[in-house]
């Protein structure tokens, strides 16, 4: 496994893989991997033939008083295990090499961005569309793996991939949890026990808007209602939203009528988690 730095020679070992006629898939990740992680690597193995996975904590996603610095990072344990699913490339490249000092670009896909996170976080999704869309550019992947759990990302992503003719196709994969219903997330590391205890009651919430769901409940307040109540009886917790949308457009719905997305943000202690559910009838 090689660990590359600079981007011109990523674009120069990806181009030479593409004129061997390999497949590349890339795994975009900000690194400190947890099983989530894991899955979207043994996917992009499965697909391709070249496996690289990029690990950068993108600072122009995060605003002034969110935890960039803070962020969890353990290079050395996330090196250990890309070697053992058999990843090809760790492309690890400094903030210098992405943004240098004359950098002055960035990509926006609008209306995707306006709802849920992007109306709590102004300026994350550019950040993140302006990383993936370099990261997109500089490894030339036929295949990019991202997580179900960050649905608005990667709503957005595919959006971006769309309008901008990249030539390349975006794999979901599902979220991955766990054994107690916790969303995998490398945040969850910021919880103490008491908070994580706490944190459970995100997925509960989601169980119980889809038992009413299919119970025959199709007015989005009711279920919003129910799930507040769930997670608010927890001092700790602290809801930022709870939204039902379109699946596709990612619109609020009063009346759920065709696919859509329930999606939550809470901040459990200084640990903001997301989490969602998609119904798709």
């Amino acid at each position: 496994m090689d660990i590359i730095k600079n981007p011109k020679e990523m674009q120069k070992i990806s181009e030479r893989k593409r004129n061997e006629g390999k497949i590349i898939s890339l795994v975009p990740t900000m690194g400190f991997f947890h099983e989530g992680h894991l899955s979207l690597i043994r996917e992009g193995r499965n697909l391709g033939d070249f496996l690289v996975v990029s690990l950068f904590v993108n600072p122009i996603q995060f605003g002034p008083k969110e935890d960039f610095n803070s962020y969890p990072r353990d290079f050395e344990r996330d090196k250990r295990l890309a070697y053992k699913e058999g990843v090809d490339v760790i492309f690890a490249p400094s903030i210098d090499l992405m943004y240098p000092e004359s950098f002055q670009t960035k990509v926006e896909v609008e209306n995707l961005t306006k709802n849920l996170c992007g109306k709590k976080r102004p300026g994350h999704f550019k950040g993140v569309t302006t990383i993936v869309a370099k990261l997109f550019n500089i490894v030339k992947p036929h295949f990019a793996i991202f997580g179900q759990k960050d649905y608005q990302q990667l709503i957005v992503i595919k959006k971006m991939v769309e309008d901008l003719n990249f030539d390349l196709e975006i794999i979901s994969m599902p979220t991955i949890r766990e054994e107690d219903g916790l969303a995998m997330s490398s945040r969850n590391n910021y919880l103490n026990h008491e908070e994580r205890e706490a944190a459970l009651c995100l997925s509960r919430a989601l169980k119980e808007a889809e038992s009413l769901f299919y119970s025959g409940e199709r007015i989005s307040s009711r279920l919003i209602n129910r799930m507040e109540e769930i997670i608010n009886k927890n001092k700790l917790n602290k809801v930022e939203y709870i939204q039902i949308c379109d699946a596709n457009t990612l619109e609020d719905l009063d009346i759920i009528d065709r696919p859509c997305v329930i999606a939550l943000a809470v901040k459990v202690g200084k640990a903001r988690l997301i989490d969602n559910l998609v119904i798709k009838n």
